[in-house]
């Protein structure tokens, strides 16, 4: 297309100078050049058919993709903000909305958070954009598996909005163009929500091709986590048994297009280091010790060079290069979805059973390889069991969007303290001591919200 405009310009310039040896009369050159080569209003009947239908699908995955793990502009996304609220990134940066997210004591009008949040509902908009059009335009065995991924990506982003942020977060529509403003949800109701989702998306998840199937399997693993925040365990356990612990779901990413956003946060800019359970004021007591613990599902290197807050040394994940791939649906999400399954159960052993076929195997995340690795003992009762589990399950998630939910539900599932469950204690803002952690349990929902005349404030700040 370019060496095609070059050519049509060169075309154009050409016959502006033949034109200037003919009589001014004859022409009008002024307009000539200034003439638009491509119209620029586009009727609705241009995008009323199968290919427009397809090119909104392709841009509402694409909109998914950035609004959990951004890689431009040097901005984080939902999935990141996630990762510094819990224990499984630092900040190293001196922006305060970051250092205020990894303190716990994240604002309604933080200026990081409320783009955050806008991409994400966003992005749920143009996933019901782009399945009304393929309703409308192509209901070929493409496209339908194609509604069948929308909706897979409507009910995954409201399971995030609805993992991360407080209770209220209100799910709305534009229909003909008019708003339709939703009412706030609690978390469990918005998980309850996502599922209707899922279903939908099966519906159209009928074929046996690979496509489909392998679309089908992303929304088993996703209804599936879905169930368990509602704490349906066992159903959750019997809607993924089908999938195939090697099956992944990835977003891709490359350097003509967009970066992998941990790359961008992490190695290039350098403003996350990866979570620890020590800081320059102490012990982070609940803190899982990713940077220390030498596990071969989570890789960190001291690059010795200063973080981008120029204080701390910053300590590098490797988990992820610039251009690689991204599962946030794993088969191993599915195994992990079944273990805690049988924990509720009280099935103790059948649980370490499921955990150490994971570990004695070599399994892959992304295109990142990780070596078998040595079956661990079965627990004495169900708190250390839960402790284990929930120990595994962040090692195997890393960095992939759920580990935000699973501590939320360590309160409201399990019976847990805040103080007991999230990075508690004194807290450091790049190597400076500075006060201690917050309590909130999850991000408020942002200000901008309040354009919505249902919504007034989170219903409640419980887990």
């Amino acid at each position: 297309m370019f060496k095609y405009i070059r050519r049509v310009r060169g075309t154009v310039a050409l016959a502006a100078v033949a034109a200037g040896l003919l009589p001014l009369g004859a022409c009008n050159v002024k307009h000539e050049l200034l003439a638009p080569q491509q119209p620029g209003v586009i009727s609705p009947t241009s995008v009323a058919n199968a290919t427009a239908a397809e090119a909104l699908y392709a841009g509402a995955l694409d909109s998914w993709k950035q609004a959990m793990v951004n890689g431009d502009n040097n901005t984080e996304a939902l999935f990141q903000f996630d990762a510094l609220f819990t224990d499984e990134v630092r900040s190293a940066d001196t922006f305060s909305q970051r250092n205020d997210a990894d303190q716990r004591v994240t604002q309604s009008n933080d200026g990081v958070l409320t783009p955050i949040y806008n991409s994400a509902q966003q992005a749920r908009g143009r996933a019901r954009d782009a399945i009304n059009s393929l309703l409308a335009f192509d209901t070929s065995p493409l496209g339908t598996a194609h509604t069948g991924e929308m909706y897979l990506a409507m009910g995954a982003i409201e399971t995030a909005l609805s993992e991360s942020f407080c209770n209220g977060v209100p799910y709305g529509e534009t229909v003909n163009g008019q708003p339709v403003y939703g009412q706030p949800l609690s978390a469990v109701d918005g998980a309850k929500l996502s599922i209707t989702r899922f279903d939908s998306a099966l519906v159209y998840l009928k074929g046996s091709d690979a496509t489909s199937t392998a679309i089908k399997n992303a929304v088993l693993i996703a209804k599936g986590r879905a169930q368990v925040d509602v704490g349906d365990f066992a159903g959750a356990a019997a809607t993924v048994a089908p999938v195939p612990t090697s099956f992944q779901y990835v977003w891709n990413y490359s350097i003509t297009t967009i970066d992998d956003g941990w790359w961008v946060m992490g190695p290039a800019v350098k403003r996350y280091n990866a979570g620890d359970s020590i800081s320059a004021a102490g012990i982070i007591q609940n803190a899982i010790p990713f940077a220390e613990l030498k596990d071969p599902r989570v890789v960190t290197e001291d690059t010795h060079v200063q973080a981008e807050d120029r204080k701390s040394d910053f300590i590098q994940v490797n988990n992820w290069d610039r251009d690689d791939p991204v599962p946030p649906l794993s088969g191993i999400d599915a195994r992990l979805i079944q273990a805690e399954a049988q924990l509720n159960a009280g099935n103790i052993g059948g649980m370490m059973t499921t955990l150490n076929a994971l570990r004695t195997s070599p399994q892959t995340i992304g295109i990142f390889a990780i070596p078998a690795m040595a079956a661990l003992p079965t627990p004495a009762d169900k708190t250390a069991a839960t402790n284990l589990f929930f120990r595994e399950k962040a090692l195997w998630q890393y960095e992939r969007g759920w580990r935000m939910g699973d501590l939320r539900r360590l309160v409201r599932q399990y019976g847990r303290t805040q103080d007991q469950v999230y990075p508690n204690g004194k807290f450091a803002r790049n190597t400076t001591p500075s006060g201690s952690y917050g309590t909130e349990v999850a991000f408020p929902v942002p200000d901008a919200e309040t354009t919505n005349p249902n919504f007034h404030g989170c219903i409640d700040t419980n887990a």
